[in-house]
Parts: C-alpha cells; sequence; structure tokens
C-alpha cells in the first residue's frame, strides 16, 4: 500500500476534489494507487434488478466512458446484494473481493477490488472505502444524470419516465424502529401505480395508489395524486385531510381520473398506526408465523366525488411484517405466484428481498409480460426499544453482522 491505512475521510476528500460526474473514477484511482490494486470498480444495479452496469474500472474504463453490463443473477455480485457480506476469491495472483456500496439499506451497487493481499485490516479498510463511497454516490446523484443514465440497460418510455420520477429516491431505508422496501415492476402498457415513503421525528408516513387507466394518462393522474398527497403531508395535515386533498386534486385536474390509494401514518414511539383505505385491496400482515389480511373497511375510491374519509387503526407488535400490494399483484396470471405464501415461506429474509422475491414471483408468472403494474411496499417493525439502527456492524461497512440483525431479518 503507498497511503497507509485508508479511511472513509480519504474517500471523501477524493471525491470532493472531483466535478459529480467524474467522482467515482477520482475515488477509483485513489483507492488503487492507496491499496496497490490491479483494478478498482464501481458496478451500479440496473432498475430492474436483472443486470449490473461496470461504471467505472481503473483497468478497463478508467474514464468511465464506456460501462459495460454485468449479469446479476446467480453470481457473486446478486449474493452480495442478497447477503450485504464481502465476498473474497483467489483471482490471477491477489484477490478479488466484493463489496456491498449501501446507504441506510439502500443498495447502491457494488465495489470490485483486485488486490495483491487481503488480510482483516485490508478487508475492514475496503468495507469502509464501500461505506464512504455510497455517501458519494447518493449526494453526488442529484447534480448529474449520469448514474439514473446507468441503471437503464432498456429504453424508457414516456410514461415510464413519469412514473420512476414520482417513486422515491431510495427504495430502501433502514431504521431503529422499522426497515422499508418497495419496488414496482411495470405493465407492458404502464399502469400508474406509486408508492412512497417519509419519515419524520416521530412518524413514519406511507403510501401506495394505483391510477386506473394505463399508459402516459394513468402516469399523469399518479403525478397530480403523489404531488398532492406531498403536498399535504408538508403542510402538516392529518391522514384525512392528505387523503381528501388528494381525491379533489383528482376531482379538479383529473378528467374523469380515478385511483384506488392506502396511507398510512406510524407512530415511531407506539407502533400506533393509522390507516386511510380509498378502495385498496387489504394489506397482508405476517405476525407470529401466521399471514392473515388486514381487515379493513374501504371508503371511496380517489376522483369519484367529495368526501370525508375515514381513519382506521393497527397496533404493531415487534416482529410484524406489514406488506401493502396493488392489484396488479393477484390479477390475472400474476395470482399465480400465491403471495401469502411467499410472505410465509420468506420471513427470515431482509425487507429488501422479500420485496425482491415477490416482483420476481410475479414477473415469472406472468412470463414477463404484466398486463398490471404490479408494486409492493415491505414494512417490518423492529419495535420502539431500539434507538439505533443496527445494522451499521454489517449490512454498510462490509464486515459480518450477528445473527438476527436488520442484515438479515430486517
Amino acid at each position: 500500500m503507498d497511503g497507509g491505512v485508508l479511511g472513509p475521510g480519504d474517500v471523501l476528500a477524493a471525491a470532493e476534489s472531483a466535478p459529480p460526474v467524474e467522482s467515482v473514477e477520482v475515488v477509483a484511482r485513489d483507492l488503487a494507487k492507496r491499496l496497490g490494486a490491479f483494478d478498482v470498480s464501481f458496478l451500479l444495479v440496473d432498475l430492474v434488478e436483472e443486470h449490473l452496469v461496470r461504471l467505472t474500472s481503473t483497468a478497463q474504463d478508467p474514464d468511465g466512458r464506456d460501462p459495460k453490463p454485468v449479469d446479476l443473477r446467480d453470481s457473486v455480485y446478486e449474493r452480495v446484494l442478497r447477503t450485504q457480506r464481502p465476498s473474497q476469491a483467489q483471482d490471477d495472483g491477489g484477490v478479488r473481493v466484493v463489496l456491498p456500496v449501501t446507504n441506510r439499506g439502500d443498495c447502491v451497487g457494488l465495489l470490485e477490488v483486485a488486490v495483491p493481499f487481503c488480510d482483516e485490516e485490508v478487508l475492514a479498510q475496503l468495507g469502509q472505502a464501500a461505506h464512504a463511497l455510497a455517501y458519494v454516490i447518493v449526494t453526488d446523484r442529484r447534480f448529474t444524470d449520469r448514474y439514473h443514465t446507468g441503471r437503464r440497460t432498456t429504453p424508457m418510455s414516456l410514461a415510464a419516465e413519469i412514473q420512476h420520477q414520482l417513486l422515491p429516491t431510495a427504495p430502501c431505508c433502514e431504521a431503529a424502529q422499522f426497515t422499508i422496501a418497495g419496488a414496482l415492476v411495470p405493465a407492458d402498457d404502464i399502469g400508474g401505480d406509486t408508492y412512497d415513503y417519509t419519515l419524520d421525528r416521530d412518524t413514519l408516513h406511507l403510501s401506495i395508489t394505483d391510477a386506473a387507466g394505463h399508459d402516459v394518462a394513468s402516469a399523469l393522474t399518479a403525478t397530480l395524486l403523489v404531488g398532492a398527497l406531498r403536498g399535504a403531508r408538508r403542510a402538516g395535515l392529518d391522514l384525512p385531510e392528505q387523503a381528501g386533498h388528494a381525491n379533489q386534486a383528482l376531482l379538479d385536474h383529473g378528467d374523469v381520473a380515478l385511483a384506488t390509494g392506502l396511507l398510512l401514518r406510524v407512530d415511531l414511539h407506539t407502533g400506533g398506526v393509522e390507516l386511510v383505505n380509498a378502495g385498496h385491496p387489504a394489506p397482508l400482515l405476517l405476525r407470529d408465523g401466521v399471514v392473515e389480511p388486514v381487515e379493513l373497511e374501504a371508503d371511496l375510491l380517489f376522483g369519484v366525488r367529495p368526501y370525508r374519509y375515514r381513519v382506521q387503526r393497527l397496533d404493531l407488535r415487534p416482529g410484524d411484517r406489514l406488506v401493502l400490494l396493488t392489484d396488479g399483484m393477484f390479477e390475472r396470471d400474476a395470482a399465480d405466484a400465491d403471495l401469502p405464501a411467499l410472505i410465509h415461506q420468506s420471513g427470515e429474509l431482509h425487507t429488501r428481498e422479500l420485496v425482491r422475491a415477490a416482483t420476481r414471483a410475479v414477473t415469472h408468472a406472468c412470463h414477463g409480460h404484466l398486463q398490471d403494474d404490479a408494486t409492493v411496499l415491505c414494512l417490518d417493525w423492529h419495535g420502539t426499544e431500539r434507538t439505533q439502527r443496527q445494522a451499521d456492524n454489517g449490512a454498510d461497512t462490509g464486515t459480518a453482522s450477528p445473527p438476527g440483525t436488520p442484515d438479515e431479518r430486517g
């Protein structure tokens, strides 16, 4: 090694000196110099999580101008993403190490480094570098389209572009009391699904919506809906008022637009949940090894007429897994996926892996051609006793976690 002990500050300093579009290459070259690495590369996960894109490589593409797709399925890369643990293998006189680049549960990509040797000290430094790199990318992707472009391995329609921009920037988030993860599998003709979440000091806010129709029309309805919900939430309105605001937006601007929706507010101090159900399919609750639908009364869809939405309540217990779905997860061929059985069988998986398994099952059942968008949003409730997120020693640093941490179960 040339640079002595490598810490996260070194990675951040190297990135800070570079333009946002070049920070990954600068970090890769700095790591190669400090560690005497033969190659340092960063791989980005594509939108459908079927491929990786090698965004840069100090040996093959030092300027990052020729990104290469890499198969994800059944690879060492998939295993590292799934387990959030590094992998080592002997390779051409050295050791090739693959590490997760993850920020608060959001799997940004992978760091792959070929070094002359890898002991515990080198592995720890690589883990810290990968963790710091996640913060670099989360910061810099605000300023450039490079990371958005790199995640696209297939063309995107206008409707898909609109729909994608409505989703949260991070599909997964880990916190002390909960882990949440979501995914959307678009239909061949976009169906208007969205999911959303945000966190404030005392409350976790969730929503899942399904706009009627297809293609650009449904994407525009979804835009009205999500914009109205976010605006009402940020204005401090309560849950019925948020629902009413969204309903009125469709009545005023939607041109006979309709949508179902499920809105939730989770009290982080008690685990109490307030829900508004605008004609949406009931969530599924995994509790004590049993999967059952949450019994909710259905209010009117958004966009029918002025309406006062009701608040319903649910109390979460530590270990509960609450799964919100759109009807595309059940309809037609998708019903063959048997989601209740999958949720039951996947109880020990991390939250984001349950989401991934569910979307893959539905895609497989529909032979890759969905008739309606299929969306899943999963909340794992850890309880109110925790004051700090417990994944810091595993999921984000590249070192092993003890059994039972969110790295394994969420």
